[in-house]
């Protein structure tokens, strides 16, 4: 039996996560000091994906500076430049000569989730299902669209982001999808097509074969400034199983070496702490504080519930709360910044 193959949606502009997007893609916005789709690609390599498509669009150096052939996951990894975007749908027509072999995954670069993709595999066959729509039930409904199912998960019918009155389901479309190459026959080629608006209607309205898998797994859509803190955060907890880089030094801290951190430093769990960073006497780090890779955080210095990305300096006696810091930022000393403040301070 051919092993799944996927394409990774790693194209998007990633809007709504500005600031921290206007230098660095939405996929490679860091999740406990590693980019979404390095989690992404781990999950793939956990349930048996070796060949995998990643589309670009903005940052696309990057993504494909990074996550090279897929070597250091041994992975087989290949990209598809879109200089224009070709819409969510259009992007796997674009590479329906690597898909069109076995069924294939479907995978937001910027969503984070530890799914049993073996497991909506099985599911999958079972129902003979020529397109699965991976589900999640969630409390907050109304920012994504809501997944109508009837008997066996069968799909029914969609509505986009419904208001109150119009809830019938909490069951939302994570964005993960499993595919049989048939699907490629409705596919427009050359042309935009998106899979939430035209490619699943069209199939709901073919009455062809269309399953949901309600996933028990973690799942977030890290498209927003609330959702990427929450994501950190539920990582931190143990409710995300996705990799932690370092070694868990007590329950909760992690630290990635080398790293410089004075016996006279207080770190209070869960936090991690970035491999080269220099921590010194006095600073507090934590709790749900992840401190990125080459940072150096002065004598003094308090975060809580902050994130830096890497190379960050943070000077004496500066006072951080839910606070992001991007790359290469510098707060100099004497400094307090409360309550979801985004910074991007250089030297």
């Amino acid at each position: 039996m051919i092993a799944p193959k996927a394409m990774v949606l790693a194209a998007g502009a990633g809007t709504r996560l500005r600031p921290l997007t206007y230098e660095t893609p939405k996929p490679m916005v860091p999740v406990v000091n590693r980019p979404v789709i390095h989690h992404v690609l781990d999950n793939l390599l956990k349930h048996g994906v070796k060949d995998v498509m990643v589309n670009l669009f903005a940052h696309a150096d990057q993504v494909r500076g990074y996550c090279g052939d897929g070597s250091r996951w041994s992975l087989n990894v290949q990209y598809s430049h879109e200089p224009k975007l070709m819409g969510t749908a259009g992007a796997i027509k674009k590479v329906e000569p690597f898909l069109k072999d076995g069924p294939f995954f479907v995978m937001s670069g910027d969503g984070l989730s530890d799914i049993d993709l073996t497991e909506m595999l099985a599911f999958h066959r079972k129902h003979k299902s020529i397109a699965t729509m991976a589900t999640k039930a969630v409390d907050a409904r109304f920012e994504y669209g809501v997944t109508l199912t009837g008997d066996h998960g069968r799909i029914k019918g969609f509505m986009e982001k419904p208001s109150w009155s119009d809830v019938f389901s909490n069951k939302v479309n994570t964005g993960i999808y499993l595919f049989e190459p048939e699907v490629f026959k409705y596919i427009p080629k050359n042309k935009i097509y998106d899979f939430g608006h035209e490619l699943w209607p069209k199939l709901l309205k073919l009455k062809k074969p269309i399953f949901a898998y309600e996933t028990k797994g973690y799942w977030t859509d890290v498209g927003n400034l609330s959702e990427y803190r929450r994501c950190q955060i539920d990582t931190l907890d143990g409710h995300a199983k996705i990799n932690i880089p370092g070694r868990e030094i007590r329950p909760g801290v992690w630290v990635d070496r080398p790293t410089q951190i004075s016996p006279k430093a207080i770190l209070k769990a869960p936090c991690v702490i970035g491999k080269g960073s220099i921590i010194e006497a006095g600073a507090q780090i934590g709790p749900y504080t992840v401190v990125g890779d080459r940072a150096n955080i002065a004598s003094r210095a308090n975060l809580k519930n902050c994130i830096l990305f890497d190379n960050v300096k943070v000077g004496a006696n500066v006072h951080l709360s839910n606070c992001i810091l991007g790359a290469n930022g510098n707060v100099k000393e004497n400094i307090t910044v409360y309550e979801a403040a985004v910074l991007n301070l250089r030297e």
